[in-house]
């Protein structure tokens, strides 16, 4: 047994911190808050039992600032960090600061994460223990010629990508020379700007994929356990939108198999902690070990969902030194988990960012329903931090049900003040392929399903029109009818016809 923790503090914000707090308070840990000064009014301020102010809106100036953070931890008396997801979460550094510091840091511990963070070197020690890996270049490369010479070894279409980070910066598809050249300064860039370091690495381009990793949670005893799989194929430019446990073309014995190829992924670099071993698998069912994410995943609540374990939890009780308390033999997965990730995008002009004052919100609710969510009516969604404004989850008895119930949280979901990608959500919900399980990373483009939402709603638009035409010549019939004299109708004859159309063609 190590430290107990009687406080933490959350470097981050969003409904992110809000899920740390919420863990935080049910285990009977002070939760502390910090913030910048776009978010002084945000609900993760208002839900910490202290907030402590860390700097300009900026990120880099802010939720980056690692002096400032752990300033503010010494100076709050935190016994630990949870760094959530993003901003620091995978920063080795950042971790190592925490552990000279003495103040223990949820999450692997700097010299295993020194190990993910480097996808070649986390590749090449799988390659050597016999874990297969999707063919490519076999060091990091930041020459253009290097990629060419290498990408014509491999064959196209090959994949740049950062040697560095994830959440599909620095990634670019390329089919020939020509693109390879014109694309490689730009995946640099990106990784540059996003993790720091411009190295590339080249990788086969393989087609019809999916994308699907498992949870994995390890103690400091060495027990290691994977929580089964997720199903993440459904993308737009490497960003994941759904999430689903389990996957529908995982059976058990793949699911055994698999899970125990991502412990071996874990044991191999001696990991801590909560992380993700991901794969991708091609179209005839072969799977390859692409990299291991060290830290909480967004898409953590569908396998709390199918497995009934607070994953936040599980985390803490990790980091001050506890056994995992249950064997891969206790586990079941019980029931289907979706989650929609809802941004802060509008998908009908290239999912541009929409920023603002949210004047009024509805949160879904109902049976199998969860919500991850920061907004709330006045708050602001800011254009400095990441498009995610909250999270849909379902769980249903199995996929038909989960989908149903997608459906039905989608339609009550409501936000005045912003766009979201609604809209799409709730077109891959009706969409045949996504029903039958037929997805993969090209889904949307292989489909079209962005022609397929704006055709939707263009006849949905034009379907509201006539109700609305329809309205209004009902309303006039009744008036020419009665002289506009409702004195002596009943009250329920009085009710708008609006409001009686509106109900029969399932509103608008």
């Amino acid at each position: 047994m190590g430290r107990v923790i009687s406080s933490i503090l959350i470097a981050n914000r969003g409904e992110i911190a809000l899920r740390i707090i919420r863990a935080a308070k049910e285990l009977g840990i002070k939760a502390i808050a910090v913030y910048s000064d776009e978010d002084a009014r945000s609900l993760h301020v208002k839900r910490a039992d202290e907030a402590y102010h860390i700097g300009p809106s900026s990120a880099s100036e802010s939720y980056l600032n690692t002096k400032k953070i752990t300033e503010t931890a010494t100076t709050a008396g935190a016994d630990a960090i949870h760094p959530g997801y993003g901003f620091l979460s995978e920063d080795e550094n950042f971790a190592d600061t925490c552990e000279k510091k003495g103040i223990i840091f949820i999450g692997p511990n700097s010299r295993a994460m020194a190990v993910t963070g480097d996808k070649m070197k986390c590749k090449a020690l799988m390659k050597k223990a016999n874990i297969p890996v999707i063919p490519g270049s076999d060091g990091n490369i930041d020459d253009v010629d290097k990629a060419e010479s290498n990408a014509r070894n491999i064959g196209y279409p090959v994949l740049l990508k950062s040697a560095f980070g994830g959440g599909g910066r620095g990634i670019r598809l390329v089919k020939d020379e020509k693109q390879l050249r014109q694309e490689f300064e730009i995946a640099a860039a990106e990784s540059k700007a996003a993790f720091g370091k411009a190295a590339l690495y080249v990788e086969k381009g393989l087609e019809r994929i999916r994308h699907i990793e498992f949870q994995l949670v390890r103690d400091s005893y060495g027990n290691t356990r994977h929580l089964f799989e997720r199903e993440c194929s459904i993308q737009r430019r490497h960003q994941k939108l759904i999430e689903m446990s389990p996957s529908p073309v995982v059976s058990a014995e793949t699911r055994q198999r698999i899970g125990e190829i991502a412990i071996k992924a874990a044991e191999i670099v001696n990991y801590l902690n909560a992380g993700t071993a991901e794969f991708l698998r091609d179209k005839d069912g072969n799977f390859y070990f692409i990299e291991i994410n060290s830290r909480l995943q967004v898409e953590h609540p569908v396998t709390e969902l199918v497995t009934g374990l607070d994953l936040v939890k599980l985390q803490i009780s990790i980091a001050q030194g506890e056994e995992i308390s249950f064997k891969q033999r206790d586990l079941k997965m019980h029931g289907c988990s979706i989650e929609c990730r809802i941004n802060a995008e509008d998908p009908f002009y290239d999912f541009a960012p929409s920023v603002g004052t949210v004047r009024q919100c509805n949160l879904p609710q109902g049976p199998g329903i969860r919500v991850d969510s920061y907004l709330y009516p006045g708050c602001t969604v800011s254009g400095y931090y990441d498009s995610l404004v909250a999270k849909i989850i379902t769980w249903g008895q199995d996929r038909q049900e989960a989908r149903s119930r997608m459906k039905n949280a989608l339609r009550e979901f409501s936000v005045e003040g912003i766009s979201t990608i609604i809209p799409l959500h709730e077109t891959i919900m009706n969409n045949p392929d996504f029903i039958r399980g037929e997805i993969s990373t090209d889904y949307l483009d292989r489909l079209n399903i962005l022609d397929v939402m704006r055709r939707e709603y263009r006849d949905m638009s034009k379907r509201n029109a006539l109700v609305a035409i329809a309205a209004i010549l009902l309303q006039s019939e009744s008036i020419r009818r009665t002289g506009g004299d409702f004195s002596g109708m009943k009250k329920s004859a009085r009710v708008s016809s609006w409001k009686n159309l509106g109900r029969s063609s399932g509103g608008v």
